[in-house]
């Protein structure tokens, strides 16, 4: 299965000044173009000993400090970061040929942060980071849903649901970002910002062979 990439390159020249700033100028051209949850990204941790895991989760805010999502910290990914707080995201933007790699440190944001985004969560979503105790092996989907009833007999709509305290967000601050345009014959462009102290901006550009 092939497919002949057409779409336009990319340039050194065309790139912002700084990568989050280049990442936010795709983020909106991928959302122009209608891609479905552009904020949808593999997250990609390893253990202690350097075991590899990778999911999708979604992308809930970028700036300057870098990405932030958010889960339960007794996940497997929560323990995998705990253990060894360094990551990598890609967000596959598959219909217009356009990828980015994020690599970098990572850590939890701050309980206020956490806090002020649960509150913007629509109240099932509130009440299902309380039910599901993330990544453990669970005997039926019955139990889950019994879970979940209880908590909404607890804290019907309307009414403020608490922040679990083994929930919270994480922030990766990026050490190198990669954006990937495809090309034809497979002669894709391949530009890599990387922190560089030595550089005014902060960081230096490559480009990578395909």
């Amino acid at each position: 299965m092939r497919r002949q990439y057409s779409a336009a390159g990319l340039a050194e020249h065309e790139l912002a000044h700084d990568p989050m700033a280049q990442f936010g100028r795709w983020f909106a051209e991928a959302e122009a173009a209608g891609i479905h949850e552009p904020n949808a990204m593999v997250l990609s941790t390893a253990d202690a000993d350097g075991r590899p895991s990778a999911r999708t989760v979604l992308l809930k805010g970028f700036d300057g400090r870098g990405f932030v999502f958010y889960t339960n910290y007794g996940s497997r990914k929560g323990g995998e970061l705990a253990a060894n707080p360094h990551a990598a995201l890609l967000f596959p933007w598959h219909p217009i040929a356009r990828q980015v790699i994020v690599t970098g440190s990572v850590e939890r944001v701050g309980r206020d942060e956490t806090a002020g985004y649960f509150r913007t969560r629509p109240h099932g979503s509130q009440l299902g980071a309380w039910a599901s105790e993330q990544s453990r092996v669970i005997a039926s989907r019955q139990v889950l849903e019994q879970r979940y009833a209880e908590l909404a007999d607890r804290y019907p709509e309307g009414e403020g649901v608490p922040v679990p305290p083994f929930w919270g967000g994480f922030r990766l601050h990026p050490e190198a970002m990669e954006f990937w345009q495809g090309r034809q014959n497979r002669l894709h462009d391949r530009l890599r910002y990387r922190a560089d102290p030595a550089s005014p901006t902060g960081w230096t550009v490559e480009r990578l062979c395909p």
